[in-house]
C-alpha cells in the first residue's frame, strides 16, 4: 500500500458557511412594538443572595425571638413587616410611601412570602406600635447576626479600630426631640444629632442611637462606648478608638481605659491648652504635612490624671491687599499658626499618631453612605420612638451590604486588602438585575440574563451562601483562609 504523506498530513479546511456567521443585533426604534403581557419579571434579581443569607443565618427566628410587640398584626406577621421595611430600605426606598412602587414585585413578595405589601398607612401604624425599647432589640439582633456572619465567613479579626462620630439631621417638620443646636449647614434650624460607631476594618455599623439635637454629654458618650465594647465579637483581643473634638472629655477617656482600648481624640481648644502649645518645644516635622510638631504631658481641668498630647503646627498664609500695600501697624496681636492637637495613650511616634487619626476620614464617608443610600436621614414619623426604631432598621439595611461583601470577598487573609463597595454601587452591580421567576412541577426558580457581566461573582456568592450550615452550636466557615 502506498502512503501519501501530503494527503494524510493535510489539515481539514474550516467550514465557512452562512451557519457560522453571528446573529444580527437587535434593531429597536420608535416603531418597535411593545406590550404588558410579561409575567413574573423583576428588576431586583439581586435580592436572592440577601434572602439566602438571611435564611441560612436564622434571621427570622432572631426577629421573632427578640422583638416584642403587644399589638396583633393582621396584614402580615411581625417578621414580614420588619423584613419588608428593611428590604425596601436596601433596595433604595427610604420613605414608607415609596414602598408602593415595589408592593407587587414578584421577587420581593416571594421573599417576604405575601401577595403584596400593605399600604403606607398599615406600615406606619406598625412602626408606631413598636415600643421605644425595640431600637435596642434591633441592635441586639445585629450583634447576633454579626457573630454568625463572622463565624460563617471565617472572619477572625484580633485587632479592630472603632471610629465614633456624630452627624446632624436637619428636620423640616414637627418631629419630637428636635433642637436648635449645632447645625453648621442649616444654622438656626431644628435637628437630630445621632451618634454612630463603625468598625474600620469591615466598615460595619457597630452601635449607635438617634438622639435629639443637643450635643451629647460626657455620661452619654461613656454609655455609648461601653455599649460598643460589649458588642464586639469574642475573637477581638486588641482595640483602638478614634474620635473628634466632640468626644474630648474625661468620661470618654475613662471609658476607653476601662475597656483597655488605645485611643486618639482631637483636643478641644482652651486657653490653658493654647498656653501649653506656646511653651512647648517645637521640632521640624518632615514625616507629616505640618511645619512643626511637639508633645507634652498635660492634665486638663476636671481630669484625674495627665496624658500625652501630640501637637502639629501649620503656618498661616498671610493675606495682603495689594491696594493697601504692606501692613505698617498691627493693632491686635494675632497668632501666626494653626494647630492640631491629639490626646492619646499610644506610645508610637508622633507622625504615626497623626497618620493613624487621619485614617478616620473613612468614617465620614460611611456616615454619608448611611444617610444618602440607606435612608438614615429619613424620619417617617413625628414621634421620637418611631424614628428611633426606623433608625436601627436603616442601619440594619446598611449592614446587609457589609455582610454580603464579607461573603463575596476574594480569598485573602490580610484585612488591609479588603475592599469596600458602597451600597449605591452594590445596587448597580448586584441588586438591579433583570430576572424572571418561573414555576414548573411544583418548583419555583429564577432565571437571569446570559449577558450579566457579574455572573461569575454572583455564582460564587450563591455557592458560598448555600454552604452555610449550623454545626455544633456554631456556623462552620465556608471560606478559607480566615480574614485576620
Amino acid at each position: 500500500m502506498v502512503t501519501s504523506r501530503e494527503q494524510d498530513s493535510r489539515k481539514t479546511p474550516v467550514k465557512q458557511g452562512s451557519q457560522n456567521t453571528g446573529p444580527e443585533p437587535n434593531k429597536i426604534g420608535a416603531s418597535t412594538p411593545y406590550d404588558f403581557h410579561g409575567k413574573n419579571l423583576t428588576p431586583y434579581g439581586g435580592l436572592l443572595p440577601v434572602a439566602t443569607m438571611l435564611e441560612k443565618l436564622g434571621f427570622a427566628a432572631l426577629v421573632e425571638e427578640r422583638i416584642t410587640c403587644s399589638r396583633l398584626t393582621r396584614a402580615m406577621n411581625l417578621y414580614q413587616f420588619v423584613l419588608g421595611i428593611v428590604l425596601g430600605l436596601y433596595v433604595g426606598f427610604a420613605r414608607l410611601h415609596q414602598l408602593r412602587f415595589i408592593a407587587r414585585d414578584p421577587l420581593l413578595t416571594g421573599v417576604v412570602k405575601v401577595k403584596k405589601l400593605p399600604p403606607q398607612s398599615t406600615l406606619w401604624r406598625f412602626l408606631t406600635s413598636l415600643h421605644l425599647n425595640v431600637a435596642g432589640q434591633i441592635l441586639g439582633i445585629q450583634q447576633e447576626m454579626r457573630e454568625r456572619v463572622w463565624a460563617a465567613g471565617n472572619v477572625q479579626l484580633q485587632t479592630v479600630t472603632l471610629d465614633t462620630d456624630t452627624t446632624v439631621h436637619t428636620l423640616y417638620g414637627k418631629q419630637m426631640g428636635g433642637r436648635k443646636s449645632y447645625n453648621p449647614k442649616n444654622k438656626g434650624k431644628r435637628s437630630y444629632q445621632p451618634i454612630l460607631t463603625f468598625l474600620a476594618e469591615t466598615r460595619e455599623y457597630m452601635a449607635g442611637e438617634l438622639r435629639n439635637g443637643d450635643r451629647p454629654t460626657g455620661q452619654q458618650i461613656a454609655e455609648h462606648l461601653k455599649k460598643v465594647f460589649a458588642m464586639l465579637p469574642g475573637c477581638v483581643e486588641q482595640r483602638f478608638g478614634r474620635a473628634d473634638a466632640g468626644f474630648y472629655c474625661w468620661e470618654a477617656v475613662e471609658a476607653y481605659q476601662q475597656a483597655d482600648c488605645r485611643f486618639v481624640i482631637v483636643a478641644r481648644k482652651t486657653a490653658r491648652l493654647v498656653e501649653e502649645l506656646r511653651q512647648a518645644a517645637w521640632r521640624p516635622s518632615p514625616d507629616t504635612d505640618a511645619e512643626a510638631e511637639c508633645e507634652f504631658r498635660y492634665q486638663p481641668q476636671g481630669w484625674e490624671k495627665d496624658f500625652r498630647f501630640v501637637g502639629l503646627r501649620y503656618e498661616k498664609e498671610r493675606e495682603v491687599d495689594p491696594e493697601e500695600g504692606p501692613e505698617q501697624y498691627q493693632l491686635f496681636e494675632t497668632s501666626e499658626y494653626t494647630y492640631r492637637v491629639f490626646v492619646t495613650d499610644m506610645n508610637d511616634r508622633r507622625a504615626f499618631v497623626a497618620w493613624f487619626y487621619r485614617q478616620r476620614a473613612g468614617a465620614e464617608n460611611l456616615i454619608k453612605e448611611a444617610n444618602n443610600d440607606a435612608g438614615l436621614a429619613a424620619h417617617p414619623s413625628g414621634r421620637f420612638d418611631a424614628n428611633r426604631n426606623h433608625f436601627q432598621l436603616a442601619m440594619l439595611a446598611y449592614n446587609l451590604n457589609c455582610w454580603l461583601l464579607l461573603f463575596n470577598r476574594e480569598e485573602q487573609s490580610d484585612v488591609t486588602q479588603l475592599q469596600h463597595t458602597t451600597l449605591a454601587t452594590s445596587r448597580l452591580r448586584f441588586l438591579f438585575i433583570a430576572a424572571k421567576i418561573w414555576r414548573h412541577a411544583g418548583r419555583t426558580g429564577v432565571s437571569y440574563s446570559d449577558h450579566y457581566q457579574e455572573k461569575g461573582l454572583f455564582q460564587r456568592l450563591m455557592d458560598r451562601l448555600r454552604r452555610i450550615a449550623l454545626r455544633g452550636g456554631s456556623y462552620a466557615p465556608v471560606m478559607t483562609p480566615a480574614l485576620c
